[in-house]
Formats: structure tokens, sequence, C-alpha cells
């Protein structure tokens, strides 16, 4: 499995298709997050947009190789552990780039609540703030599994269901991650730091249920 890891990983950087996504994220943060900002809403934000910026970067690793390079791979490990390893040099891309925003993110913004009333500790806001990005990750993890080959082939069909699918991960009730935004905004309100267990235990499973159904379903059909 390392060996698909570094496999994996040196096509994504090679092709250098990370660059749009990550423009994007850091983008975003431009626009959501500013100096002197409450650390929790923008810990937030920075957590709310790594969900689709995720669920991108799994499409990309995904369909990165031709299906005769991808017929190989699978021939040689195995369709499944084949497919696992993108999904995960995904996840682990998307991990990395919600730390370092985590990590920026606490160190520009006020540690203070949103009324400006309290003191909120930046150690344990970042931590909350990187739990919460995990979240996001993890669940844009499962939405890119899911709309993306071999569960969906058609682009005209599975671009859009990936930003559709983001967005209700988003906003949907019961989804863990808008469980763990709500969590910082909450915080934020009232200047306690929250620790999002439970919404990333939720993410954990449904992150785990939708990759470990692509990779069956990978095994079953055949390289487009």
């Amino acid at each position: 499995m390392t060996a698909l890891l570094r496999y994996q990983t040196a096509l994504l950087l090679r092709s250098q298709r990370w660059l749009p996504p990550v423009v994007l994220y850091a983008a975003a943060l431009g626009i959501g997050v500013q100096g002197g900002q409450p650390v929790l809403d923008s810990l937030g934000w920075a957590a709310a947009v790594l969900l689709p910026v995720a669920a991108w970067l799994v499409r990309i690793c995904v369909t990165s190789e031709p299906p005769a390079a991808r017929g190989c791979v699978s021939a040689a490990r195995g369709p499944a552990r084949a497919h696992l390893a993108p999904v995960l040099v995904a996840l682990g891309a998307a991990v990395a780039l919600g730390a370092a925003a985590t990590v920026v993110v606490t160190l520009v913004s006020d540690p203070v609540s949103t009324g400006r009333v309290t003191r909120v500790p930046p150690l344990p806001a970042a931590g909350a703030g990187l739990l919460a990005a995990l979240v996001c990750a993890l669940l844009g993890a499962a939405v890119g599994a899911l709309t993306a080959w071999p569960v969906l082939r058609s682009p005209g069909r599975a671009v859009p269901a990936l930003l559709l699918a983001a967005l209700l991960a988003l906003v949907a009730s019961g989804s863990p991650a808008r469980a763990a935004v709500g969590d910082l905004v909450a915080g934020s309100k009232s200047g306690a730091v929250p620790l999002p267990l439970l919404p990333l235990a939720g993410a954990a499973v449904v992150a785990l249920v939708a990759v470990a159904a692509a990779c069956v379903l990978s095994s079953r059909r055949p390289s487009a």
C-alpha cells in the first residue's frame, strides 16, 4: 500500500492539477478571513470551505490515471486498493491544507468572542478548528468518492453532483460538517471553545462507508 500511496502522490504533484483547488481555497480564505476577526468565527469559515476543496481533490486523484494505467495497477494490486490509494492521498492533502489554514487563521485572528467581551485561548481554539477541518475533509472525501468514477462516470453528471452534494453536506440538518462549524460559531458567541468529537465520529463513519462502497464498486466496473 505504501508504494501505491507514493505513486498516487507523485501523480498528483506532477500533474499540477492540485493548483486550482488550492488557489480556490486560498481565495476563499482571503475573502472570508480578515485580520482581527474573532478566531472561532474565522476557523469555522476555514473549515467549511475546505469541504468542497477536499471533494475536488478526491475527484482529481481518482481520475488522474489513464484507463490503461489504472487497469495495470488494479491487476497488480487489486482494484479496491488501487482505488483506495488516490482517495487517501487526496484526503491527506486536504487535511494538510486544513491544518496549514488553521495555523494561519489562528495567528491572524483576534482571540476574542464575537462580541469581543470574552477572551478565547488561541491554542484550544486552534485545536477545535483543526478538528472541524478534519470533519469537513472527511465529508469532502466522502462526497468526492461518491461523485466520481466508479460511481459516476460522466463528468457532465459528476461535477454538478459534486457541487450539490458538497453544498448539502454543509447545510443539511444532521450533517457532521454543519454541526462542527455551528459549534465553532456558537462557541464564538459565548466565548467557550467547543470540542466537536461527535461530529468527527459521524464524519469518520460516513467517509468510511462512502469510500468502502466506491472501492467495492471499482472491482465490479471496468476502467473507463
